[in-house]
């Protein structure tokens, strides 16, 4: 009798220990949460804190979250590109990025210029069924944002109205994409994951060698605390 108690006994200490680990392997609750805002001006995070909640409204914020269970915010700027915030909007609305990787990182010899992402198929030759009108001034189209440091900008082919769903977000200043491209945002939380990415190893084809997921883009609200 007492050694079936013990085996009783281990059999529960086991089941426990199973429950625990598939427990602790659980993605984090991150419909919700706080994270500092970014300073570009000193390339740190700031003293400032932002309280973000998931919201199936359609916002001007946005949150990404990553596989690595990270946290990237962006702010839209519609008044800046109203039809490629639309578009982007459109997209966060239908769940469209979720599951997409970062399936390109930009760079040269000197430095990091961007992370590309958004497309379907993961190789850069795929996008969404709409194509939008290039919001940038060689365009003819008046769009004064900079691709510096956090911009969240579309990427298109040789033709200036090819943009879908392939975006990139600058992790530095690249002042020959200025008036090319349709920058429409920035990261004002999370930046630190943005440029953890960035610096991934890379295959020829300048893919990261790790999957560099989003997870789920969702909308969020925020407030300062």
């Amino acid at each position: 009798m007492e050694n079936v108690n013990r085996t009783k006994t281990c059999f529960v200490l086991l089941l426990l220990a199973v429950l625990v680990t598939l427990t602790g392997c659980k993605n984090k609750d991150l419909t919700t949460g706080e994270i500092e805002m970014y300073n570009y001006e000193t390339n740190k995070k700031s003293s400032e804190k932002i309280k973000f909640t998931e919201t199936d409204e359609i916002t001007n914020y946005v949150k990404i979250t990553t596989n690595k269970d990270k946290v990237i915010i962006l702010e839209l700027y519609p008044e800046k590109a109203p039809i490629t915030v639309k578009n982007f909007q459109k997209l966060v609305s239908e769940k469209f990025y979720d599951g997409l990787i970062f399936h390109r990182i930009v760079k040269n010899e000197e430095y990091y210029m961007a992370i590309q992402g958004g497309d379907p198929l993961g190789t850069g030759m795929g996008g969404s069924e709409e194509k939008i009108k290039g919001e940038f001034s060689s365009n003819g189209v008046q769009n004064d944002i900079l691709h510096e440091a956090g911009v969240i900008s579309m990427a298109r082919s040789n033709d200036p109205d090819s943009a879908s769903s392939q975006f990139f977000i600058c992790t530095d200043k690249v002042s020959f994409w200025d008036g090319e491209y349709a920058a429409f945002g920035r990261v004002i939380a999370g930046f630190d994951a943005v440029q953890k990415i960035v610096k991934v190893s890379t295959d020829s084809n300048d893919k990261p060698t790790s999957t560099q997921k989003m997870e789920t883009v969702r909308f969020v609200n925020i407030e300062k605390i």
